[in-house]
């Protein structure tokens, strides 16, 4: 059944269409829900949606100041370039229909801009709150800084020649030649001399963390396997498990929060909107 909003007739098509973007975030939440009943709350949901955004259009229509056309241009190559160059006959630069479009989804983020304006930097009291209230967010998992030297075993190098292969790795080792110069001459991984940079666990096979993470800081391991093959290993650095300071995670507490507070008001202006509006269906 259209719906009347303000005057502004919506079909239900734009409903049946705003549904049909909102199903897969919807169903990921609320898959939980019988069949009817979650088609009902999607619909509904999608009919809000759908009133929400043609208050904010009427509202953003009242602004004074002008959109150029070169914006609107712009705005349209920005889009493309997100698409990856794809458009389809909505999105032809030369519809005029797509222009006002563009046009009028100019005008409402500059009005939901102006309508968030007047929220206050986030006072230093509430970061701090945040931060010891939600400490698990900034857990920092164990972490490895280091580097190995790899002879794979795979249809192009048998187990034999691996394995010497890296017992000649060994041997040069132990002689005392640089880690780095022998993973760039010996690895099957060649460059950065062997370096992994830093790695928690999970971003390796469990063969190979179990060896690293028992090393010690400039300490090398022995040989080893992993299904890739066999392995040196050579660890630079540990960092335990921990929480990150307050400090360094400040500015994103203060981005968060001030984006939560933003997203308030402007839920608030467009409840005053509804509340304000003359909305109905239409039989």
């Amino acid at each position: 059944m259209p719906i009347s909003v303000n005057g502004e007739v919506i079909e239900d098509s734009e409903i049946r269409k705003e549904a049909s973007l909102l199903r897969p975030q919807f169903e990921q939440h609320m898959g939980h829900l019988d069949p009817v009943e979650a088609q009902a709350q999607l619909w509904e949901w999608s009919r809000e949606n759908v009133i929400e955004k043609a208050l904010l259009r009427q509202e953003a229509r009242k602004l004074a100041d002008e959109v150029s056309e070169e914006e609107v241009l712009q705005a349209i190559h920005r889009m493309k370039a997100y698409q990856g160059g794809e458009r389809d006959c909505d999105t032809e630069a030369g519809s005029d229909s797509f222009k006002r479009d563009v046009e009028t989804q100019l005008r409402v983020e500059r009005l939901l801009a102006r309508v968030a304006a007047d929220v206050k930097p986030v006072d230093k009291k509430l970061v701090t709150e945040y931060y010891r209230k939600n400490r698990d967010q900034f857990l920092t998992p164990e972490a490895v800084h280091a580097a190995h030297i790899v002879k794979n075993v795979d249809d192009k190098q048998d187990e034999a020649t691996a394995r010497a292969g890296i017992e000649e790795a060994e041997r040069r080792l132990q002689a005392g030649e640089d880690f780095a110069t022998i993973a760039n001459e010996l690895s099957d991984c060649p460059g950065m001399g062997g370096d992994l940079s830093w790695f928690a666990r999970g971003a390796m096979v469990e063969e190979f963390e179990d060896v690293v993470f028992k090393l010690k800081p400039g300490q090398l391991s022995g040989i080893f396997r992993t299904l890739f093959g066999f392995h040196i290993a050579k660890l630079f650095e540990l960092k335990p498990r921990g929480v990150r300071g307050l400090p360094e995670v400040r500015g994103g507490i203060e981005a968060h929060l001030l984006e939560e507070a933003r997203r308030a008001r402007v839920e608030r202006f467009v409840d005053d909107l509804k509340a304000a509006a003359e909305i109905r269906r239409i039989s």
